[in-house]
């Protein structure tokens, strides 16, 4: 297919239909992972499988996540945006197959291999968009409208994962991915734009890639914002990949019953976009940031001192999780952001880094991290704690070498 051909002349969405679009790729990782979660104990007595062996499936998803998102966007500065989003939404669809078919734990981990290595490139591609079309302020306003839409998965995926897996068992949880990822293909196929003209590509070559990766990994200004938005991610994401021991063991819910960690977590992903998306422009990208800090490191010592003094109960375990959230999505968006403003010329490749930064984080959580703290309710409430401020340290170390760099500018980024 030539870049001609990938890259039909196409009008360019709305911000709304836009935002929905790039919504709804962001879509493919939160249901690989969440809609799942509630079918563990039906995978494992199907497949006789350990809880290890099938933990590990999240594990190996996670890491080939993070292997192969290091490539989308350099793919996506090379040969365009468009041809890498429908060439891996094909991928996604035969590694969806081959998960419904698995016979075996082992299979199963090596067809969520190939889900993993799919199914970052809309959270990639998506970010390189929003930047190739829109600066500062209407960017923001854009990535938290995604960000708004994107976060009906992450609350519907395990309630719709443990309605299926009751009603039609595991397997219909990837059929139903499969029709989705289908029907997502021949939307894009029809209606995704490219917005990386021919002249604006970068080479696909191997001295040209060492070198874009060589140039962003040096840079500290790009580790220390990418860090502030993984650390975070890490704090969520431990409820998350400990949800299947959290929920039945501590708090004794049953697989339909996973919405109550889901909603309250995604419905403070959804209102601080909502907020995000309305103040921006209004306040520096540096004061917001510090507004969602404030809310988010207040969040995780409540849960760590009502864990402290009192036993795991509804709603008080759950709930600051809403304002865990919240705060993360109004920090997000600024950071995300000002990490691609370090190398403008490729966009794509930058996103890659970050996506890779903050799926490697939730791969450590979830092979290491959360199957240790997920033992004590207020052990995950301490690790929260610790992942939140250790992104506020990179944030104000990052704000800090930003100044030293102004008044020596010569000095590397």
């Amino acid at each position: 297919m030539s870049a001609q051909s990938s890259a039909p002349s196409r009008a360019i969405p709305g911000a709304t239909a836009l935002a929905a679009l790039l919504a709804s790729l962001s879509m493919l990782g939160p249901f690989s992972i969440d809609a799942y979660l509630p079918a563990f104990p039906a995978i494992q007595a199907s497949l006789q499988a350990s809880p290890l062996e099938l933990q590990q499936s999240l594990t190996l998803y996670l890491l080939s996540f993070a292997g192969m998102v290091l490539w989308h966007g350099a793919l996506s500065d090379a040969f365009g945006r468009r041809r890498v989003i429908l060439l891996s939404l094909l991928a996604f669809a035969v590694g969806t197959t081959g998960c419904a078919m698995a016979e075996s734990v082992h299979t199963l981990w090596f067809w969520r291999i190939v889900q993993g290595m799919s199914s970052g490139a809309g959270v990639v591609v998506g970010r390189a968009i929003i930047r190739d079309l829109h600066n500062d302020a209407a960017a923001a306003r854009l990535l938290s409208m995604v960000t708004m839409i994107f976060s009906i998965a992450p609350a519907i995926a395990p309630v719709l994962g443990g309605a299926v897996v009751t009603q039609f068992g595991w397997r219909a949880i990837f059929i139903g991915m499969l029709a989705y990822s289908l029907l997502l293909w021949g939307y894009c196929y029809l209606r995704l734009p490219e917005t990386l003209a021919p002249a604006q590509r970068q080479p696909f070559h191997p001295r040209q890639l060492l070198r874009n990766y060589r140039e962003i990994l040096r840079s500290p200004l790009f580790h220390l914002k990418s860090g502030v938005v993984a650390l975070n991610f890490a704090g969520l994401f431990l409820y998350i990949a400990s949800a299947p021991v959290f929920l039945p063991r501590h708090l004794g819910l049953g697989p339909h019953q996973f919405g109550w960690l889901f909603i309250p977590a995604v419905g403070g992903v959804f209102c601080g976009a909502l907020a995000a998306n309305r103040i921006a422009g209004r306040m520096a990208f540096s004061r917001q940031i510090g507004i969602g800090f404030g809310l988010l490191i207040s969040a995780t010592l409540v849960n760590l001192a009502y864990h402290f003094w009192c036993l795991p109960a509804l709603p008080w375990s759950v709930l600051p999780l809403f304002v865990y959230t919240f705060g993360m999505s109004l920090v997000a968006p600024g950071a995300t952001l000002l990490a691609l403003d370090l190398f403008p010329h490729i966009r794509g490749t930058v996103a890659s880094c970050q996506s890779f930064a903050t799926t490697l984080m939730g791969a450590v959580v979830a092979g290491v991290v959360a199957p240790v703290l997920s033992q004590s309710v207020f052990w995950l409430a301490a690790g929260q704690t610790a992942f939140s401020v250790s992104a506020l340290v990179l944030w104000l170390t990052a704000h800090n070498y930003r100044s030293m760099l102004l008044r020596h500018p010569d000095h590397e980024r």
